[in-house]
């Protein structure tokens, strides 16, 4: 038998790998088939080795389970190769828009993929990002919903290869970021983050000094669980519960539930020698993912799937199949909210 596919560095790796990885255990069958998703979080993308476009989004989201509709989310894909530095990034906009196309045309199946997306603008020029804004929301034609910044920053220098975008620390207390941040709301634009943990205080600070801003924190919080923090999974988890319960106060952040596929959450399913089960996926995500809707509601939670980078822990079909059993003692309303009903509302999916 071939050594098991394990993942090393980064978590970009070459997906013909990770698919051969992934084929050695037998799909599962699809649990509540007929629940509604929409898939709030995303990415599409296309280099060396990670090629990840319409085609092969739709091969994973085919799987069983109901997705009526999905949002892209930027990353650094399709930028602009030449022009003012600060415009680049209109070019992932106009791509997405072109693929949303695609899909509305109906030859690509029943699921509207790029429904809507959030893009990418540099928040820390202050308010001249409004330029940016503006042609990003022309560029959309009506599929712009918001921005994210990557500000994944972590101290230990042997998580480097884990922090997905190199930030100066503090980014979100920073008096121009927060200017970049206030031109959003007045354009109808929420503010999507990823970050890790120990970060999470500098988003409860902002999000009470720009209480009309609609937030959206990404994959939970970002409880990391490699390098220094490796074996020591409850300890930090509860400086994050902690963390998270003074950020649900603030009625302007939502949470995406996801992302604990990637490799900075510790959970090792990348090294078995075969992937795991649904059962195994909740099993260790639950502890995580039930806290966050303790403290924020069916409201202010969704789950999503963060493809293809939660590739790298098990498949799509795998995943939504893990988010239900967790869920399975939900009631309906509760599912519709979380599964589909909250995307809708906070990125105006209707």
């Amino acid at each position: 038998m071939a050594e098991p596919y394990v993942f090393r560095g980064s978590h970009y790796r070459d997906y013909d790998a990770l698919n051969a990885w992934l084929a050695r255990r037998q799909p599962e069958e699809v649990l509540e088939p007929d629940l509604p998703i929409i898939d709030p979080h995303h990415h599409l993308w296309d280099a060396k080795g990670r090629r990840y476009l319409l085609d092969e989004l739709l091969a994973d989201i085919s799987g069983g389970h109901k997705i009526v509709k999905t949002m892209f989310m930027e990353c650094e894909a399709f930028y602009r190769a030449s022009g003012p530095q600060e415009m680049r990034q209109v070019g992932e906009v106009e791509f997405v828009r072109g693929v949303a196309a695609m899909s509305a045309s109906g030859k690509y199946g029943p699921t509207q993929v790029c429904a809507a997306m959030v893009g990418n603008v540099d928040l820390k020029i202050g308010a001249r990002v409004r330029a940016t804004l503006e042609a990003e929301i022309e560029a959309g034609g009506g599929i712009l919903r918001g921005v994210r910044n990557c500000l994944a920053w972590d101290m230990h220098e042997e998580n480097a290869p884990y922090v997905s975008t190199k930030v100066p620390p503090k980014m979100l207390l920073d008096p121009t970021f927060r200017e970049g941040v206030a031109q959003l709301a007045p354009l109808g634009l929420s503010f999507d983050v990823w970050m890790f943990f120990h970060q999470v205080p500098e988003l409860t600070d902002m999000a009470r000094a720009l209480p009309n801003t609609k937030m959206i924190i990404n994959h939970c919080g970002g409880p990391i669980c490699v390098g220094p923090y490796a074996g020591h999974r409850e300890e930090y988890l509860a400086v994050w519960a902690k963390h998270m319960q003074e950020l649900a106060k603030c009625p302007n952040v939502h949470v995406k539930l996801g992302g604990l596929g990637m490799l900075w959450f510790g959970y090792g399913f990348q090294l078995g020698e075969l992937p795991p089960t649904s059962e195994e996926c909740a099993k260790a995500w639950r502890p995580t993912i039930e806290t966050c809707i303790k403290l924020f509601g069916v409201k202010r939670t969704m789950f999503e799937s963060n493809f293809p980078p939660d590739k790298q822990s098990c498949s799509y079909r795998t995943m939504w199949n893990a988010f239900k059993r967790i869920t399975a003692g939900y009631s309906a309303d509760e599912k519709a909210a979380l599964y589909g009903g909250t995307a809708s509302e906070v990125y105006g999916l209707k």
